[in-house]
């Protein structure tokens, strides 16, 4: 058994956010300039252009990419034999979200959903953090980390097809969501997937694809084919950067597929804004 002290979880989830907050990954920036050379439309590509300066003035001067600095999102991997000396696994990462948020003056997004009221003295400043935890073998934990703002997440959709909908059924699907999404979710967009499972799985698959590194080939000869299919047809909408209009509207499109009833095929969008705050650390 390996034993982790609750402070380097607090520590390390707190540095990870601030990091993320004002650095786009390596993997984002490469598909912002691709994207550059490949715009068709002058205004969109000149878009583009102020997104990346807007990216290096982030980075250079310690800044949020964006004034909506999300609510955090996790992915954990719980090693079976490791376990947190002080606290408990949950509790280190929400403070570590709390501290990271507060102390770099990141914007305390969330509130109750009826009176929306903030919730950052009542249950903690940005608290509760989404948490996802999954148990595997082994003494390490893993933690995949993404800022979720509410313009992208706000025209992502969930659905269940009937079986007979097949591929096309799932095509015609995440066209009408991005379509309908137009420029609100600050394209260009990271589309993810969530297909099979469960209505809350295909859903939990689909914001979980958007953490692959944007652009990177699915293993499954299947699922990359049909990627590349999306990503084309996607882009043929013409919504461009910002909404401005152009050729490159997503940067990618990544799914992530589950075994499901006989009886059903739920499908999962879930967008991510140019500005895909995403890191991963392993302890």
């Amino acid at each position: 058994m390996r034993y982790i002290p609750y402070d380097e979880v607090v520590k390390a989830v707190k540095n990870l956010i601030a990091y993320s907050a004002s650095n786009l990954p390596p993997d984002a920036i490469d598909a912002l300039k691709k994207a550059i050379e490949k715009e068709k439309s002058p205004v969109s590509r000149e878009v583009l252009k102020q997104i990346l300066e807007n990216a290096d003035i982030a980075s250079s001067e310690t800044r949020p990419l964006c004034q909506d600095t999300g609510l955090a999102v996790f992915f954990v991997k719980v090693g079976e034999d490791v376990k947190i000396e002080g606290g408990t696994l949950k509790g280190a990462i929400n403070q570590g979200t709390e501290e990271a948020y507060r102390e770099n003056y990141l914007r305390a997004s969330t509130c109750e959903p009826f009176s929306r009221a903030n919730l950052k003295d009542k249950i903690g400043y940005n608290l509760p953090a989404i948490i996802h935890f999954d148990l595997v073998e082994g003494d390490k934990i893993e933690i995949e980390y993404a800022a979720k703002g509410g313009g992208s997440e706000n025209v992502s959709r969930a659905t269940v097809l009937p079986p007979a909908s097949g591929k096309e059924g799932i095509i015609q699907f995440v066209k009408e969501v991005v379509s309908n999404g137009g420029g609100n979710p600050c394209p260009p967009l990271t589309v993810g997937v969530g297909i099979g499972g469960t209505f809350e799985k295909s859903a939990i698959s689909s914001k979980h694809a958007l953490f692959r590194d944007i652009g990177s080939k699915n293993p499954d000869p299947e699922l990359a084919e049909l990627e590349a299919i999306l990503l084309e047809e996607l882009n043929k909408l013409g919504i461009g950067a910002m909404g401005m209009g152009g050729t490159q509207t997503v940067l990618a499109v990544h799914i992530e597929a589950n075994p499901c009833h006989i009886a059903s095929l739920p499908v999962s969008v879930n967008i991510q804004c140019h500005s895909s705050r995403h890191s991963h650390i392993t302890i």
